[in-house]
């Protein structure tokens, strides 16, 4: 939810300082905090929260990847409602893991990833979660679905699913080994890039791809974008 690798930039990137930054990912680590807080009894009521207070940053915050004249007029971000179908308990199954996959940049240069393993995942498919080997480490799991590049569906290049070195994750349940993830398809956000070209995101690559539609979680609005 936050800045995606965030390289040199210029204009609106280039004017936001230090501190600004660093309060967005200080607010989003707090946010999802109080998600897996409330989410322990209701998942739904988190998502209200989630929604809101990401609809408050996105209109109001300094380090929004919106530009001041998205924000002229913004009335949220166009999120679905939450569907507890799309809410995943999964295992990490070692499946790929140890594959090392590049992800190039136009301002960060070459950002390398180690697979962790595989989610499988009913009635979707599978998804390869990443570790970043460089500064801040973390889980990644970004995904590509059927609506992705439609009309009125997400982003063409992908959301995010799972971003730990940015605070969203959602727990897990269990111990290894049969310990669980929290995959919660409702909370699928889209990258920075998809608002602003100054910031660099990795994007989901072949094996974070699934056949299926996901009709839940943030979806794509070029206005916001300025694209017509």
């Amino acid at each position: 939810m936050d800045e995606e690798l965030l390289g040199g930039g210029t204009g609106d990137v280039a004017e936001m300082s230090a501190l600004d930054v660093a309060d967005w990912r200080l607010r989003t680590f707090a946010l999802y905090d109080e998600v897996r807080r409330l989410a322990r009894d209701d998942p739904f009521k988190a998502h209200i929260h989630w929604r809101r207070t990401r609809d408050h940053m996105f209109g109001t915050h300094p380090a929004s990847a919106l530009t001041p004249a998205a924000k002229q007029g913004f009335t949220g971000l166009d999120t679905a409602e939450y569907d507890p179908a799309f809410r995943f308990h999964a295992r990490l199954a070692p499946a790929g893991a140890g594959q090392e996959m590049t992800v190039r940049t136009g301002t960060d240069g070459d950002v390398p990833f180690l697979r962790l393993g595989t989610f499988e995942l009913p009635g979707l498919g599978s998804l390869a979660a990443w570790r970043l080997r460089s500064y801040g480490g973390g889980i990644f799991v970004p995904f590509r679905d059927a609506t992705s590049g439609r009309d009125g569906g997400s982003y063409g290049a992908g959301r995010y699913l799972l971003d730990t070195i940015k605070g969203a994750f959602h727990g897990t349940q269990g111990s290894a080994p049969e310990e669980e993830f929290i995959l919660d398809f409702n909370f699928a956000y889209n990258p920075s890039c998809a608002y602003n070209e100054a910031w660099a995101c990795p994007l989901a690559g072949p094996d974070n791809r699934l056949a299926a539609e996901v009709p839940v979680g943030e979806r794509y609005v070029p206005a916001l974008a300025g694209q017509p």
